[in-house]
This record gives C-alpha cells, structure tokens and sequence, in this order.
C-alpha cells in the first residue's frame, strides 16, 4: 500500500520542481566540509518557510546511510501509542520512499510494544516533512516510521533500548532521526530560554534529564519522547557527544516575536 501525501501543498510545494528549488536553499552542501557519522539527530518538523532552514543544515552534515528510523509525536492521538508501519511505500512529490520491512519486523522482535498501526500515519505530517530531504540528499533509501502516542518514560527507554538492539544488528548504518519542534506559542525569549534548557540536556546525552525538565519547565517540545527514545538509543549504541547545527524561531521569518515556535537541528554521534 502507498501513504499518500498528507500535507503536500500546505507544509512544502506539492510540485516537484517547485519542491526541488526550495530544498536547494535549506542546503548547504559543502566539498571541504567533513560529514559526520551520526547515530542519530533531532530535526523540526513545522512548514518548510520556518523550519525548513533547521532540518536542511542537520541533514546536509551528516554522512546519510541508506536506512532510517523516523520517530515523531502523534498530534491526534488516533493511533497505537506505539505505532509502526512494516510495508509498503510513503509517496511524496519526488517520488516513493520505500518502507525497510526487514528493519521493522526486526525493531518489533526487539520491542514487542510496538503495534501495527497505520492510522496516525496516514494524517500526521512529522515524518512527512523529513522524506523530500532525505530523497534528495540520501538517494535510495529505505525507513520504518514509529509514532509515539506516550508520555510514559519507561516507554521511551524501552524503544529506546529496542532500537538499539535491533540497530546493532544490522549489517550496514542506521540513522535514528527524531522529529520535534520545541517550545510553542510564547514570547520568543521566553521559547529561547526554555528551549535552552531542554538542548542543554540533548547536548549531555541525558535522556532522563531532557524527559524532566521538559515535564517540569512546562516547555511544549511536542517531540520530547521521539528525542528521550533517541537520546536512549544512541547512547546506548555508543555515541558520545551531541552538537547544535542550527536554532532558530519562527519569529525570526514573520517578523513576530510575541508568540513563537522553536525549532533545534541537533546531531548526536
């Protein structure tokens, strides 16, 4: 079965050319710049004319492997709080994107919480927006989608390990690719703040502290379990250090700074 584009035409061009053009001036591809080995990053997930600026920068320094795992939040809550799809194809305007069957039927062996369940998928546009990216950065590709409708810490730590598990099994790299905008709808340097204080924690490779301080700050980062989860995994893969490519708000593009949205590019490797 092929998903078809949920927010084509709103979100991004639903013209391929169109699409093309604006994905070139979100990427900064440099020769003398070295790519990094990543095991996971953290991307935004907004309309392309706020955030598109912020994913472009991490995805563009990243050595792209040729399998992903996309973890967002679900914004309806429509679905398993768990949920994966294992088959078929994710159509976008620059073409299909298959779905990793093999990876996904490993990733439920290594935690059998998750649950099949295309629902959510179907409308929710977190994943959506990182797919044009990667088809024009990574090439042939292949991903499994996970939302996440949980707030339960023992959740994230539990996918989190699974993922890990599953990923150190594979022949060849994965990219775990958590997708989350950050603070929502305050003053913008109020969001910076807050906002501060949830990378602060990104950058220390602290799952646990980014879930608390996200909980107990009251900032609205809609995909702080997608971000627990891969904090969790790459850590538990190995990685040792996390760098900030790009932050920026969307009152940097409107204009308007009195009620905001955030928006990190971070690497972990």
């Amino acid at each position: 079965m092929i998903r078809q584009p949920a927010v084509a035409g709103r979100f991004y061009p639903a013209q391929p050319q169109q699409l093309l053009e604006q994905l070139e001036t979100f990427i900064e591809v440099s020769p003398a710049v070295d790519r990094v080995r990543a095991r996971g990053c953290l991307v935004p997930h907004a309309g392309y004319k706020y955030s598109g600026a912020v994913a472009g920068a991490v995805f563009a320094r990243i050595a792209l492997p040729a399998k992903f795992i996309l973890l967002c939040p679900q914004h309806y809550r429509v679905g398993e709080p768990l949920a994966i799809v294992s088959e078929g194809a994710w159509r976008t305007p620059l073409g299909d994107v298959q779905i990793d069957s093999q990876l996904a039927v490993a990733l439920k062996g290594a935690c059998p919480e998750l649950r099949e369940d295309s629902t959510e998928h179907r409308v929710e546009h977190a994943l959506e927006v990182q797919l044009p990216f990667l088809q024009r950065l990574a090439g042939n590709f292949t991903f499994v989608p996970i939302a996440l409708g949980t707030d339960r810490l023992a959740q994230f730590e539990t996918l989190g390990e699974g993922i890990a598990e599953a990923v150190a099994a594979q022949p060849d790299p994965v990219l775990i690719v958590a997708s989350s905008d950050m603070n929502h709808y305050e003053a913008d340097d109020v969001t910076r703040k807050k906002d501060q204080r949830a990378i602060d924690k990104i950058l220390a490779l602290d799952a646990v502290g980014l879930y608390e301080v996200v909980r107990r700050e009251g900032i609205t980062m809609c995909g702080y379990g997608p971000a627990v989860t891969m904090l969790t995994a790459a850590k538990r893969l190995g990685a040792t250090k996390a760098e900030v490519v790009r932050y920026a708000t969307s009152g940097d593009v409107s204009g308007d700074k009195s009620e905001v949205v955030g928006y990190s590019g971070i690497i972990v490797a």
